[in-house]
C-alpha cells in the first residue's frame, strides 16, 4: 500500500542514470518516491552513438549495452527489494538528452529524476550538459539529486521573481509544504548590480529609481507567495534579499537547512524552448540539496 505521496507530480517517474556514482542520489530518491507514491517507475540509460560509430566499433557498442543492462538490472533489483516494480530500457541516440526527453514524452512522464552530472561532468564546477538540456526541453518537472542528498520534505525553499515559471514553482512548493507539513521559505532577490544605459548626468537618480522599483517588485512577489501559502495553512516565512540571485537563494537554503529547493525553469528573461535560465542552472550547481525544477504552465 502506498504511503502519503509527498509531491503531486510523481504518478509516472522516469529515472535517467548512467551508472556513475553521480547517479546514486537520483536512484535512491526515485525508488523512495515510487514506493511512497505508488508510482510507475522506469529506469533508462542512454548510449550515445551514431551510424558511423556503430559501423566502426560494433563491439564497443555491444560492451556498452551489456554494461548498461547490468546496471539497470541492479537498479530494478534494488527497487524490487523495496516493493517497487521498475521497468528498464537501454536507449541509443546521438544526443543523450534527446533520448531522455523523447522517452519522457512517449511514456507521459510526470517527473524525471536524475543526477546533477554524469561521468563526464566536472566536479562542483559545471552541471552536466545532458542534465541541463533535459531540463531545458523536458515536458515535465525534473528532480535533480546530488549524490549525497536526501529529500525528506522537512524544509523547502522556493524562489520567486514574478514570472509565470516562478508562479508554477511557488504553486508546487506550497502544495509540497502543505502535504508534508514542511517549513516553507520564500525568497525574492533584487540583483545587487542592475546595469542599464542612462544619461551620465542622471546616473545616480536613475540607479536609485531602478533599485527602488526592483525592491518594490520583489516585495510584492514575496508577499503574494507568502499570502498564498498562509491561506493553505503552511508554516511560511518570506524574505527579500539582495545580491546575485543564485547565491542569495543558496544562502537562504543554508539558513533554512533546506532539503529541497524549488525553482522555475526560467526567469523573467528566460527564453522558452532553449536551455534553462541561468539562475536555475546556477542554483543546481551550488546546491547540496535536491532541486526541483518546475516548468511554466
Amino acid at each position: 500500500m502506498a504511503e502519503i505521496c509527498p509531491v503531486f507530480s510523481a504518478e509516472r517517474l522516469l529515472l535517467a542514470t548512467d551508472a556513475s556514482l553521480h547517479s546514486e542520489g537520483a536512484i535512491r530518491e526515485a525508488i523512495r518516491l515510487a514506493k511512497q507514491c505508488g508510482s510507475t517507475l522506469e529506469a533508462i540509460s542512454v548510449i550515445e552513438t551514431n551510424p558511423e560509430y556503430e559501423a566502426l566499433a560494433p563491439k564497443s557498442i555491444e560492451k556498452a549495452e551489456k554494461a548498461a543492462r547490468e546496471h539497470l538490472d541492479a537498479v530494478a533489483g534494488r527497487a524490487k527489494s523495496e516493493g517497487v516494480s521498475c521497468s528498464v530500457a537501454v536507449l541509443e541516440g546521438e544526443d543523450s538528452y534527446r533520448s531522455v526527453v523523447d522517452e519522457a514524452v512517449k511514456q507521459k512522464t510526470t517527473m524525471i529524476v536524475m543526477g546533477r552530472r554524469g561521468r563526464t561532468g566536472l566536479k562542483r564546477l559545471v552541471m552536466g550538459s545532458t542534465t541541463a538540456r533535459v531540463i531545458g526541453h523536458a515536458p515535465c518537472t525534473v528532480l535533480v539529486v546530488p549524490r549525497a542528498a536526501t529529500v525528506e520534505f522537512k524544509s523547502v525553499v522556493v524562489a520567486t521573481d514574478g514570472s509565470r515559471y516562478s508562479a508554477a514553482a511557488a504553486s508546487e512548493a506550497i502544495g509540497i509544504a502543505k502535504r508534508n507539513g514542511s517549513k516553507l521559505t520564500v525568497v525574492a532577490v533584487v540583483p545587487a548590480e542592475i546595469a542599464t544605459p542612462t544619461d551620465v548626468d542622471f546616473v545616480a537618480d536613475r540607479r536609485e529609481l531602478i533599485a527602488e522599483r526592483e525592491m518594490q517588485e520583489a516585495e510584492k512577489n514575496a508577499k503574494a507567495v507568502k499570502e498564498a501559502a498562509a491561506k493553505e495553512q503552511v508554516n511560511v516565512k518570506a524574505f527579500v534579499m539582495t545580491g546575485k540571485p543564485a547565491d542569495a537563494i543558496m544562502e537562504a537554503a543554508k539558513d533554512a537547512n533546506a532539503d529541497l529547493v524549488v525553482v522555475g525553469s526560467h526567469g523573467r528573461t528566460g527564453l522558452e524552448k532553449l536551455l534553462m535560465g541561468s539562475v536555475a542552472e546556477r542554483v543546481i550547481v551550488l546546491a547540496s540539496s535536491a532541486v526541483l525544477v518546475v516548468k511554466g504552465k
